[in-house]
């Protein structure tokens, strides 16, 4: 489930927000201009989740070469400016020390961003330096993030915009215990043929079939203890590939949430899944058999009960016919059916009007 970290950008002002003039100081109303595609492209972040923060080097401001009073009317009208498009920023850090008293504070120091590194709540993962020099991106590696240099044959507001809200939504998990030793990828954008191996046969085309029709790809193998039984295999395959569409899932801003039937033959089964990030199992079947294959059939319920488990999300199973084997199979890709469209990513908006999943 997602952890709610807190995405950030920290921008740059000066050729970022607003472009620099020729004496690098943007100290009058006159010199004021926006930085082409930079409102329409902070909409569409702030939309997205990421809170927005300035941070910008100013030499010497407060000095006689570059008075307080002067920076402060241009910045405010910026700021005026941005707020009337809608557009907040949640901190602003200048600081005023030229290059050559070194201050730890001057970018590409992290100063300024030590509380936010100290906090434990920044998402490393997914907050990005934006800036037009490379003291930006060095100081995105400094804060161990990721940054993003605007300028002419580099990247652009439209490019990073779409870059930071069009990227592939993939994860890798390993998971290692005294029974089971499980590598997963998923791809939640790219559907393909799976690869699945865990010495279980049918527990494998099951996980295809959720896979396939889900929508996503998977790539699966686990080495298990199968000496003994099935159990850790089925029950740890659960949990680590619920961690790995958990990852991929990120925030879940976008995504349909809901999934909802599925008859195979004599069997209907009946899956409805809520992506809400609380997990919950509702799971009504009585197989004729019990087993198919080398995979009991007391294992399909507790798959479902492990996978809502690490995925977050609200399971219910219903499940009736005459053939096990068609029983479990309508249920598996009826959990595929289901999770396709909850797993769709349909915009930027957070399914839920609490604000947070």
């Amino acid at each position: 489930m997602s952890d709610n970290k807190r995405k950030i950008l920290f921008i740059d002002r000066d050729g970022t927000l607003i472009a620099e003039p020729p004496d690098e100081q943007v100290d009058s109303l006159e010199k004021l201009q926006f930085v082409e595609g930079v409102i329409p492209a902070l909409l569409k972040l702030a939309d997205a989740g990421y809170e927005l923060v300035i941070v910008s080097n100013q030499d010497g401001l407060g000095t006689d070469a570059y008075p307080a009073i002067d920076f402060e009317i241009p910045q405010q009208k910026m700021l005026d400016l941005f707020q009337s498009q809608g557009i907040v920023f949640s901190d602003i850090l200048i600081d005023e020390h030229f290059e050559h008293e070194n201050s730890p504070n001057r970018k590409p120091g992290i100063g300024m961003v030590l509380p936010y590194l100290k906090s434990g709540e920044l998402d490393l993962e997914d907050s990005w330096v934006i800036g037009d020099r490379e003291t930006d991106l060095e100081l995105a590696e400094n804060m161990g993030i990721g940054g993003f240099m605007l300028g002419e044959g580099l990247e652009s507001w439209d490019s990073i915009t779409h870059r930071l809200l069009n990227r592939p939504r993939q994860a890798r998990v390993r998971r290692a215990t005294n029974e089971t030793d499980i590598r997963v990828l998923v791809d939640l954008d790219a559907p393909g043929s799976s690869e699945v191996s865990t010495g279980i046969g049918f527990f494998d085309h099951m996980l295809d079939q959720l896979a396939s029709h889900g929508g996503f790809r998977l790539e699966l193998a686990c080495s298990g203890d199968l000496e003994i039984d099935e159990h850790h295999t089925v029950e740890d395959c659960a949990l680590a590939l619920g961690q790995a569409l958990d990852k991929a899932l990120g925030d879940r801003r976008g995504i349909g949430r809901y999934g909802f039937l599925l008859p195979m033959d004599e069997s209907l089964a009946q899956v409805a899944v809520d992506l809400s990030g609380r997990p919950a199992i509702v799971f009504e079947a009585e197989f004729p058999r019990d087993a198919v294959g080398e995979m009991s059939t007391e294992m399909v319920k507790h798959f479902f009960a492990s996978l809502s488990q690490s995925l977050g999300a609200a399971i219910h199973v219903s499940v009736s016919g005459e053939n096990t084997h068609h029983m479990i199979e309508a249920v598996f890709k009826g959990a595929g059916r289901a999770l396709r469209p909850a797993l769709e990513r349909q915009g930027n908006q957070l399914p839920s009007t609490k604000g947070m999943l």
